[in-house]
C-alpha cells in the first residue's frame, strides 16, 4: 500500500451515483495513459447504429465494475469472509484492468490486424507491463486475474458467470440502450453473495434475483448484442479492415494515423508482443478514433470494394440480414453469389466482402462452465438450474443458435 497522502477522487456515474476511488494504487491506474485510452473505446462497438445513446465507453464500464467490487468485498467481510487489505486492493485492480487489452470497436481488430491474439491475451500482457512500471504493486492483482491466487473466490468475483464485470455491463448497457428487459438488481445480487469451501455462491433467498439475471442476459443478447442490424454493421466493419489489410499487403497506399498504418502494414502475431514490449506501447495508442477517421477518408479510395463498404458504413446503408433456425438453401446461396459477382463486378475470391454467412449463439447460462451455485437451507450447494422452482432455468441454459446471411440492400434479387 502507498504511504503517500490519499488521492481522493469522486466520480459521478449515471448508473450508480457517486463512485469513490478507494486507494492510491487504483488512482494511479486510472491516471495511467493506458487506462485513459479506454475513454476512446466504445463499450458496445457499433450498437449505437440501432440504439443512438449506446455510446458509453470501456472506461465507464471499468469504473462501474470496480464500484460493484467494493460493495462485494464489503458484503463478504460482513459475513465473516476474511479479505485482507492487500487482497482487497488486488481484486479491485484486477477488475479495473480486466478490459485494458480491448482494441478499437471491441472485437473487430482481433479478427483482422492482430492474428491469434485475443483481448484477454493483450490484457494479461498489458497488466504485466503495468506491474513492472509500478514496481510490482500489481503482483496480487495479476495472480487473482490469472486465477493463481490461493483464494479462488476472488478470481470468481473478477471472472465467472456471476462476476462484477457482467453485473455492471448488463446494468450499464440496459441504461444506455434504454432496453428495460436488461435491468437487474445488482444490490440484491451482491448482498446475497457468500463463500463456501472457497467458492463464490448465492444464498438461497437470492434465487429469484439470479433467475432474473439469467433471463435478462438472454433478452439482452437477442435485443442488443445479437441484434441483426448490429451484426450487419459489425460484419461490415470487419470486412472493411480485412480489405484494408489485404490492400496494405499489396503495398497499396492507405490513409491512416501512424499507429494504424503500422498495424495495417505489419503482419503482427503474439510473438511480436512477447519479444518486444514496444508493440504493447504501439497497441495502446490505437483506439476508435484511428479507425473511424481512416474509414471516413477511405470512402473515396480508388479501390471500389473498400470505398463502397466505407461509404455504406458511414452513411448507415448497412447489409440486409436474414436470420433463420435452419441453414440456408445451397441453391439460394449460389444464386445470391452469382448476382453479387455480376452486380458489383467482383472476382470469385472477393464476393465474401459482400455476401457473409455466419451463425449467432445465445447462451445466457452455461452449466458446463463455472456454475452459479445456490446455498440451500440445509447448506447444500445446488446448481441454479436445479434450484429454480419458479422458472425453467435449465431451458434457458440451453444454447440457441441461428443462421444468418448478410448482403447489400441494393442487391438486385
Amino acid at each position: 500500500m502507498s504511504n503517500l497522502p490519499y488521492k481522493r477522487k469522486i466520480i459521478n456515474d449515471p448508473v450508480y451515483g457517486l463512485i469513490t476511488v478507494p486507494n492510491n494504487l487504483v488512482f494511479d491506474i486510472i491516471e495511467h495513459p493506458w487506462f485513459q485510452r479506454l475513454r476512446r473505446i466504445i463499450q458496445l462497438g457499433l450498437t449505437h447504429y440501432v440504439y443512438p445513446s449506446a455510446v458509453h465507453t470501456r472506461y465507464q464500464h471499468a469504473l462501474g465494475a470496480m464500484h460493484l467490487m467494493t460493495q462485494a468485498v464489503e458484503v463478504l467481510r460482513s459475513k465473516g469472509i476474511l479479505i485482507s487489505a492487500e487482497e482487497e486492493e488486488g481484486v479491485l485492480c484486477a477488475i479495473l484492468l480486466h478490459d485494458i487489452g480491448h482494441g478499437p470497436y471491441s472485437h473487430a481488430l482481433e479478427q483482422t490486424m492482430v492474428r491469434d491474439l485475443s483481448h484477454e491475451d493483450l490484457s494479461l500482457l498489458m497488466m504485466d507491463s503495468l506491474n513492472d512500471f509500478m514496481n510490482h504493486r500489481l503482483d496480487t492483482a495479476n495472480k487473482i486475474f490469472r486465477n493463481d491466487y490461493p483464494k479462488k473466490f476472488l478470481h470468481q468475483l473478477v471472472s465467472s458467470q456471476l462476476d462484477m464485470d457482467r453485473l455492471d455491463y448488463l446494468s450499464r448497457d440496459s441504461f444506455f440502450t434504454g432496453v428495460a428487459e436488461g435491468v437487474i438488481n445488482t444490490d440484491r445480487i451482491i448482498k446475497m453473495l457468500t463463500v463456501v469451501d472457497d467458492q463464490l455462491v448465492v444464498e438461497g433467498k437470492g434465487i429469484y434475483s439470479i433467475e432474473k439475471f439469467i433471463i435478462s442476459r438472454r433478452l439482452m443478447y437477442w435485443q442488443v448484442y445479437l441484434h441483426k442490424t448490429v451484426i450487419a454493421a459489425e460484419y461490415m466493419l470487419v470486412n472493411i479492415l480485412k480489405r484494408a489489410k489485404e490492400l496494405a499487403s499489396e503495398d497499396i497506399p492507405l490513409f491512416g494515423s501512424p499507429v494504424l498504418h503500422l498495424f495495417l502494414y505489419s503482419n503482427i502475431t503474439i510473438e511480436h508482443f512477447l519479444e518486444d514490449r514496444k508493440w504493447i506501447e504501439d497497441f495502446a495508442r490505437l483506439d476508435d478514433y484511428d479507425i473511424l477517421s481512416a474509414i471516413k477518408v477511405w470512402t473515396t479510395h480508388r479501390d471500389p470494394i473498400l470505398s463502397y463498404l466505407c461509404k455504406s458504413l458511414v452513411d448507415r446503408h448497412l447489409y440486409k440480414v436474414e436470420i433463420q433456425n435452419e441453414p440456408f438453401d445451397v441453391q439460394y446461396l449460389a444464386s445470391l453469389k452469382e448476382k453479387t459477382i455480376t452486380q458489383f463486378r467482383l472476382k470469385e475470391e472477393e464476393v465474401g466482402y459482400f455476401l457473409v454467412e455466419g451463425t449467432v449463439t445465445n447462451n445466457a447460462y452455461n452449466p458446463e462452465h463455472d456454475r452459479i451455485r445456490i446455498q440451500s437451507r440445509n447448506n447444500e450447494l445446488v446448481d441454479v438450474s436445479e434450484a429454480s422452482d419458479q422458472l425453467n432455468i435449465s431451458v434457458l441454459s440451453t444454447p440457441v443458435s441461428k443462421y444468418l446471411l448478410c448482403y447489400p440492400k441494393n442487391l438486385v434479387t
